[in-house]
């Protein structure tokens, strides 16, 4: 099968530091994975690379057989940025910032036709947010948010999308259901590479992983590739895998210990210390 996208030694930094060098990753069509490492290693960076939206010091990217020119973004391809990069207080909708997703197909820009709202419409309601077209995106919640987004990526009609640490600032459900919702999309044919840090969420829920810290340190399936060995080369610290049928949990082995401040209690709390105090609304 040839490869839908494919890093060949690249290399990129700010100014005169370095980021990494020498990376080599390949994506196929239909692949669903995960870029995990710690903040600051790196993921972003190589992503911005990729979508040409920074130059490489060296290297190449190619699309589908195809190298590109450096700085050039991959064609048919789609963007999801960290929560933290975009202005919420920017007076938008969230119909309109779908159909910014469309600027290529515009014929004329910025006034969108009927089609490029049909669009808008159709993907917002495929990843379940239809009912908040109108509302201004600094109202919405940070899961809609993050829907808004994907479906902005998704309404170019791309073969590949990109999304830079889309659960970062989301609560579990939100991050349940975009996992969710990802899945889905993959299983239509979309291949998506998503870095993030939550080591827990890519372990039960994406079936090929990246360790990346300044560099790849390894990829395959969850259930090899996070062994304490090549976490703690990856995330600099001590790291404890815990298997169980189907599961896999993972925790720092310093943070996953009980610390002696849980015994500072007032002596009445310690009166008994099994009770659970339940509050009464009714």
């Amino acid at each position: 099968m040839e490869p839908i996208l494919e890093v060949r030694n690249l290399a990129c930094g700010y100014q005169t530091q370095p980021v990494f060098t020498h990376v080599n990753l390949t994506l196929y069509p239909g692949q669903l994975s995960g870029l995990v490492g710690p903040s600051g290693s790196g993921k972003s960076t190589l992503i911005k690379a990729i979508l040409g939206l920074i130059q490489p010091w060296a290297g190449e990217v190619w699309f589908r057989g195809r190298r590109l020119k450096p700085g050039v973004a991959p064609p048919k391809v789609g963007y999801v940025p960290q929560v933290e990069t975009v202005d919420w207080t920017f007076p938008v909708t969230a119909e309109e910032v779908v159909m910014m997703g469309r600027y290529k197909q515009q014929k004329i820009w910025p006034w969108p036709s009927k089609r490029d709202r049909l669009a808008a419409r159709e993907l917002l309601d495929r990843v379940g947010v239809a009912h908040i077209a109108s509302q201004p995106i600094g109202d919405l919640s940070g899961g809609q948010q993050q829907r808004v987004f994907l479906a902005r990526a998704l309404v170019g009609e791309p073969e590949i999308v990109l999304l830079d640490e889309p659960t970062s600032s989301s609560d579990l459900r939100v991050q349940h259901e975009l996992l969710h919702l990802l899945a889905d999309l993959n299983q239509q044919g979309l291949t998506i590479l998503l870095s993030t840090h939550d080591l827990n969420s890519v372990a039960t829920h994406l079936p090929w992983v990246v360790c990346f810290n300044h560099g790849l340190i390894c990829q395959g399936e969850p259930i090899n590739v996070f062994t304490s060995e090549t976490l703690e080369r990856t995330f600099g610290a001590e790291m404890v895998v815990f298997h169980q049928n189907d599961r896999i949990l993972i925790a720092s082995s310093g943070t996953s210990l009980r610390h002696k401040m849980q015994r500072n209690l007032p002596p009445i709390l310690l009166q008994d210390r099994s009770t659970v105090y339940f509050e009464d609304h009714q």
